[in-house]
């Protein structure tokens, strides 16, 4: 079994803080094992079942976890006669709801619902590419978050949308309704309404074209919804009574030159081209574009969270996507160009030529790239930065080393860790986010019951048989068999399902001490070793 280095908060924090400690148990993994089998997933704590998007089969895989430790395999799904591929499941009051996109994936999909055993009980047609989907919490409306992605050769770009989904007159009766962009257009009602930072840029595209909606959280009230707009680097506010877009926000950009912000910019930083940890200042915005969202209301105002993927457009038809030593760098923004683009400084790293030259005059005034390599959290009021984990994630990871750090190095020069999943709650009376980082293959854990100033608890490494988190799902204790809270992580390169066993152990105190750089950072590590005060638990 791979072995969780547990790595106290406290050594990445100037200030004295309080975190709650966690024990984290892995009971199994479970799982067709194939790549894409195992990718969404949803707990009907009712029946103690999971549901699981098998992109490979085409399918929706059912387990009986009434006994986490021995999972049935219940009879899976078939999902081809509804479409081609399901990209998310949610579950609420006994109903199974599965978004599945048509074929071609520009043309209107659908959300196709099941009861408990399996049954098909009715199918709604919703946007292009319905993404993810999700109940308001008392499981009366259903949110899908349409993306409408662009055809390959970019000729057809359909407009993204919310599905707002008013399931309270019974499934037969549902009402439908569409929160859509279209008022955002220029010369629209709300054209005004467009940030100036948020990336409007596929090619003769609309405002309503160009955003595409990612992934959906909701108050705990039902009433408001946020949902990221990844590659535009935003969110949307949607009012889900009116099913109305309410408010675009910007997330702005993240300056990699401040104390704080430093990432490993390369692969290839190592003697003679090889792999090597680096994690330095660069003049690099990142944008923040994150995947998972998830939301949690604290003293009256509420909070998202999100993890910071990244991606790009990278389409044959267009395609955003260079090398850092593919741009030409204005010379007096950068008169150290030459040196910046060297394979082992910024030359290999994936940035955009659709954000940066400022002018515009051919030449880049400033550098973007994707993701921001940490999770953040943002006032779902004002859609201000509350908070962010800044290099806290690469500095963690690159403790531990190759070949764990970002893919063994091979993702330095991409998106890094690529935190892609998020989800928090309730244990005992502290709450933690989780966050699955893709490239990494783990997690990590933050006691946020603070928002505004999240404590790291610690940085889990998934079992070998497990690769590529790609949904995090927290489960609180009243909603377990077990009466403990639970954390599943579905692992999109092997296939797999991990399930883990949460329980927090009270808090514990730390003193200040100083902001430590990797190399400070391990050598810290090894004298707290030898010392008995950091150690090595082999989980399972």
């Amino acid at each position: 079994m791979r072995k969780s280095i547990m790595l106290a908060a406290v050594m990445l924090t100037a200030a004295s803080s309080e975190a709650a400690a966690l024990d984290v148990e892995y009971v199994g993994s479970f799982g067709p094992g194939v790549e894409e089998g195992a990718e969404i997933a949803a707990f009907d704590p009712a029946s103690a079942r999971l549901f699981v998007t098998n992109s490979a089969d085409n399918s929706l895989d059912r387990y009986d976890l009434s006994d986490p430790t021995s999972p049935v395999t219940l009879p899976s799904i078939d999902l081809a006669p509804f479409g081609n591929g399901p990209n998310s499941v949610a579950v609420a009051n006994g109903i199974v709801a599965v978004a599945i996109e048509a074929d071609p994936a520009q043309d209107p999909g659908n959300v196709t619902f099941f009861n408990i055993d399996g049954t098909n009980i009715g199918q709604i047609t919703v946007g292009p590419l319905p993404d993810m989907l999700t109940f308001t919490p008392d499981g009366q409306t259903l949110l899908v978050a349409n993306e409408g992605e662009p055809s390959d050769d970019y000729n057809v770009d359909p407009e993204g949308s919310i599905s707002v989904i008013d399931l309270s007159p019974g499934l037969a009766q549902a009402v439908v309704s569409t929160a859509g962009f279209t008022d955002f257009n220029e010369g629209g009602l709300r054209g005004a309404g467009v940030p100036e930072d948020l990336r409007i840029f596929g090619p003769g595209a609309s405002v309503a074209q160009d955003l595409e909606p990612e992934y959906i959280t909701v108050n705990e009230t039902g009433t408001t919804a946020w949902v990221s707009l990844q590659e535009n680097n935003g969110m949307a506010v949607v009012d889900i009574a009116s099913a109305t877009v309410t408010e675009l926000i910007a997330f702005g950009f993240k300056d990699h030159s401040l104390p704080g912000n430093a990432f490993d910019a390369s692969d290839r930083d190592g003697p003679k081209g090889s792999e090597s940890i680096n994690i330095a200042n660069w003049p690099v915005f990142g944008m923040y574009q994150p995947d998972s969202i998830v939301s949690l209301t604290v003293g009256g105002i509420p909070y998202v969270l999100t993890a910071n993927e990244g991606d790009a457009r990278d389409y044959d038809g267009f395609s955003e996507e260079v090398r850092g030593d593919e741009i030409t760098l204005d010379p007096l923004a950068f008169p150290d160009a030459a040196t910046l683009q060297l394979d082992e400084n910024l030359g290999r790293l994936n940035v955009t030529t659709a954000t940066g030259d400022n002018e515009p005059d051919g030449d880049f005034d400033e550098i973007y790239a994707y993701g921001a390599r940490s999770f953040s959290v943002w006032n779902g009021l004002t859609g201000d930065l509350v908070w962010d984990s800044g290099s806290e994630m690469e500095d963690v990871t690159a403790a531990i080393g190759l070949p764990l750090f970002n893919d063994d190095d091979g993702r330095s020069d991409n998106k890094g860790p690529e935190p892609e999943g998020i989800d928090a709650g309730f244990i005992d009376t502290q709450r933690f986010a989780f966050i699955g980082l893709e490239r990494v293959d783990g997690f990590f854990a933050y006691d946020v019951t603070n928002p505004t100033s999240p404590e790291l608890v610690d940085f889990f490494a998934a079992e070998a048989t497990d690769e590529a988190p790609e949904g995090v799902l927290f489960i609180e204790a009243a909603d377990t068999p077990t009466g403990t809270p639970w954390l599943l992580l579905t692992f999109e390169d092997s296939g797999t399902v991990g399930l883990y066993e949460l329980r927090g152990n009270g808090l514990t105190s730390a003193a200040p001490i100083p902001v430590l750089d990797w190399k400070g950072l391990l050598l810290m590590i090894a004298v707290l070793m030898g010392a008995g005060f950091i150690t090595i638990r082999r989980f399972g």
